[in-house]
């Protein structure tokens, strides 16, 4: 039997839109802030579970709300059981937007929203690749369970949760559309270690609070310090302009109820590729320390402009390795908080690394650092992950890449971490195709519109390959 996969998506584009959008104007980010025994990660997230759901139910399938942590619908019949794991949660949103990123809009061929691309559109092209096999009634011969989460981009306490009380066992083998193609069969092991100071002050500078990033896997886009000083606003935004003019950053200085407000503004990034962002806020701490902060404040300020400025791969941490297979280390700094009224104060490093090291030894190497009172480890973390390229489940997304893109397909391994890694048997399958703009946990995330629909033909023929 052969079936046209990239008409039957032609067939469907409006509908897939429509559905696309209704699902990106939901501000799904998580917010602690209003999160109860109903609402796990804040209303946003629970909103979009719930009409991705929705959307499910219409569509004739049977679906099942794991308590506003995770769902999953279900298709087909067979003992065998292929995975799809997805989410509807998003980063924040952050500023330097050209278009609200709550309101999605196409231009000039690209879909501009937050979740564009991380992963509401890929997930709504997979979950099109699906209805397809199911509107055509073609023969199966394994189920398949679709599973969407709300906590990907935290701490994946909704995986966590959902594993412990959906009452089924774990997909045989499967994939996550939140990534790229050809396929990523490996990611490097993901630990947040965070690292402890005091709040001691003194000198002639006195640091009353640093504040930078919003999530632990995102380049802080900006920061801002607020700090008394023996100097003038004239002679300190003279310095300011000149280290703006040298680093290539915008920085803004003023002066309230005589204290100084520096916020200095670089890129944002995804925390798996810090080169390719600006970290605000170890640019922020570089101009400080050329002053006289003493105590917890200086030693603060010393260890981000000493030994996390400009520094991705953590060779100034002493912490640097590389393996052959799956590349180097690397490491975000992503949170900076510091307070003068508060006893702890912390600079969350999000470290993604290869095989021939651990957190442990991370840590051990850390708690070197001058300055440095202790140093802690996130809840979750997620060990190297790998699946030869010899397993079946490979071979067949490959050769479906390969046939529909004319591309040869390969092998890769990434530092950004997916659900594709929560099954033995699991990848990472698209959305995005080679030479594609990643503005992931950027501002102005958006989804080529064409590829969109691409990516939803591969899906579906990728998943009626594994199941027929």
């Amino acid at each position: 039997m052969t079936i046209d996969f990239k008409a039957e998506v032609d067939k469907r584009r409006d509908d897939l839109m429509a559905d696309l959008f209704s699902l990106l104007e939901i501000n799904s980010e998580r917010d602690d802030s209003k999160a109860d025994a109903e609402h796990p990660f804040g209303p946003g997230p629970v909103k979009a579970l719930e009409k991705f759901l929705e959307i499910a139910e219409r569509d004739g399938y049977e679906t099942k709300n794991v308590d506003n942590y995770a769902g999953h619908f279900t298709f087909g019949q067979g003992e065998e059981e292929l995975g799809i794991f997805a989410h509807m949660d998003v980063v924040p949103a952050g500023s330097g937007w050209n278009t609200d990123p709550y309101k999605p809009e196409i231009i000039d061929g690209k879909l501009f929203a937050r979740g564009s691309s991380d992963d509401k559109g890929p997930t709504v092209a997979c979950y099109y690749g699906l209805k397809i096999i199911k509107e055509l009634g073609l023969p199966v011969s394994k189920r398949v369970r679709f599973v969407v989460g709300t906590d990907e981009e935290s701490g994946w306490g909704d995986m966590d949760y959902y594993f412990a009380n959906v009452g089924l066992p774990e997909p045989d083998f499967g994939f996550s559309p939140d990534a790229e193609f050809p396929i990523i069969n490996g990611e490097k092991g993901n630990i947040t270690e965070y690292l402890h100071f005091g709040n001691t002050n003194g000198g002639a500078f006195t640091l009353h609070s640093f504040q930078g990033g919003l999530r632990e896997n995102m380049v802080p886009e900006s920061a801002t310090a607020i700090f008394s000083a023996e100097a003038s606003l004239e002679e300190l935004q003279a310095r300011v302009t000149t280290f703006a003019a040298e680093y290539g950053v915008t920085a803004e200085l003023k002066e309230e109820d005589g204290r100084f407000h520096l916020t200095v503004v670089g890129k944002s990034a995804h925390g798996a590729h810090p080169e390719a962002g600006v970290n605000g806020a170890a640019y922020l701490a570089r101009f400080l320390h050329q002053f006289d902060f003493a105590g917890a404040a200086k030693d603060y300020i010393a260890v981000t402009s000493g030994y996390i400025f400009e520094d991705h791969a953590g060779e100034k941490l002493g912490v640097a390795i590389t393996d052959e297979r799956m590349g180097a280390l690397s490491m975000n700094a992503g949170v900076f908080r510091f307070d003068e009224t508060l006893p702890d104060n912390t600079i969350a490093l999000n470290f993604r690394y290869p095989q021939g090291t651990d957190a442990a030894t991370i840590q051990a190497a850390l708690q070197e650092l001058s300055g440095v009172l202790s140093v802690s480890l996130s809840e979750h973390e997620h060990t190297p992950h790998y699946l030869p390229m010899e397993d079946p489940l490979v071979k067949t997304l490959l050769d479906v890449y390969e046939r529909q893109t004319g591309l040869r397909g390969h092998e890769q391994v990434i530092g950004g971490g997916t659900f594709g890694r929560l099954l033995k048997r699991g990848v990472a399958y698209g959305a995005m195709f080679p030479g594609y703009i990643d503005t992931m946990h950027q501002a102005n995330e958006f989804i080529d519109v064409e590829d969109l629909y691409r990516a939803a033909a591969i899906y579906a023929e990728a998943i009626y390959e594994l199941i027929k």
